[in-house]
């Protein structure tokens, strides 16, 4: 008797994605809820109108304290002595709304934060994300390709993090819960070589976008600089890097920005991405990493689920941070 015709192996499950709007609200419990809301701490030192120099000391203190760095803390400082010397500021609730826009403003509403993911010039548009290891960087790029899908995209993975095995694993996983295609090469592969493949297959196939994963390792600053430098230039050979995406963790502080600026030394940064942000009691990280890297704060990761990666929108995250 013939022997059954083998089952075809099960099409992977394609799952349903949350919509982006909205999920910078979630932060908004999470920040009120942390001990040292800054909010909370400005309002009542501000709250009462006239300060005196102590009181002036106080507050920037507390924005020292919340992580927003000298620089941004003494602009946040001029522009509130400023409106209340010169405003009907009586109560807590007028002195928040001064708070608020002095915050927001210091934010630069006006920064492009889009992520230029549509084809052009009969190419895919092509994104680096770069970043240290630990960063939640290859979760990031699988999280992006979510939003990219739920946005209507047809997106390629390039894994060119060839170093750790798991990367491409991990990417691969992501990839296949939304329908997207991966491009890996065998481990400690070229990774230059790993991203050109990776835009060749986006041009091919007619992809919108090629989100390319790139090894995080600061071994030394020459080696990541050759490392990065040949990835953009061999892509480049076949279509424009659109934006290098700078990946953070939000937690990390002060170390983070040092390894922040070394990145962006070496490649010219569009923008970066902030995770762990739902881990972070302070949150001003946000507005130092725009001020010391001069570049806009484009996506915010708020925890560990699939979905957990929003737009960041100045508005909505002072008023989390004022609780």
């Amino acid at each position: 008797p013939q022997a059954p015709a083998p089952e075809p192996p099960p099409a992977p499950q394609i799952e349903e994605i949350a919509p982006t709007e909205g999920r910078l609200e979630r932060l908004r419990g999470r920040l009120a809820r942390s001990q040292n809301a800054l909010g909370r701490s400005m309002l009542g030192l501000i709250g009462g109108g006239d300060l005196d120099e102590d009181a002036w000391q106080d507050v920037e203190d507390t924005l020292l304290v919340a992580d927003l760095g000298p620089v941004v803390a003494e602009s946040v400082i001029s522009q509130l002595r400023g409106r209340l010397a010169s405003s009907d500021v009586r109560t807590e609730a007028d002195a928040k709304a001064v708070l608020r826009d002095v915050l927001i403003k210091e934010l630069q509403p006006g920064m492009d934060r889009s992520i230029r993911a549509l084809p052009h010039d009969d190419h895919p548009s092509v994104l680096l994300i770069v970043g240290v290891n630990g960063t939640g960087k290859t979760t990031t790029v699988g999280k992006l390709a979510r939003v990219l899908v739920a946005d209507g995209r047809r997106v390629v993975l390039g894994a060119a993090d060839t170093f750790r095995a798991a990367a491409a694993d991990q990417l691969q996983t992501w990839a296949s819960r939304v329908g997207a295609e991966v491009v890996r090469g065998p481990e400690g592969a070229d990774p230059a070589s790993v991203a050109f493949d990776a835009v060749d297959k986006g041009i091919v196939a007619g992809a919108d976008v090629v989100l390319i994963d790139t090894a995080g390792r600061l071994h030394t600053k020459v080696g990541l600089m050759d490392e990065l430098d040949k990835v953009k230039r061999v892509v480049t050979r076949r279509a424009a890097v659109d934006e290098v995406l700078l990946v953070l963790d939000a937690t990390i502080g002060q170390n983070g920005l040092a390894q922040a600026r070394v990145f962006a030394e070496v490649v010219e940064i569009t923008g970066a991405v902030l995770t762990k942000l739902d881990g972070t009691a302070k949150g001003g990280i946000v507005f130092r990493v725009q001020q010391e890297l001069g570049v806009p704060v484009k996506l915010v990761g708020l925890g560990e689920g699939p979905d957990d990666l929003a737009p960041f929108e100045p508005a909505a995250f002072v008023d989390a941070l004022l609780g």
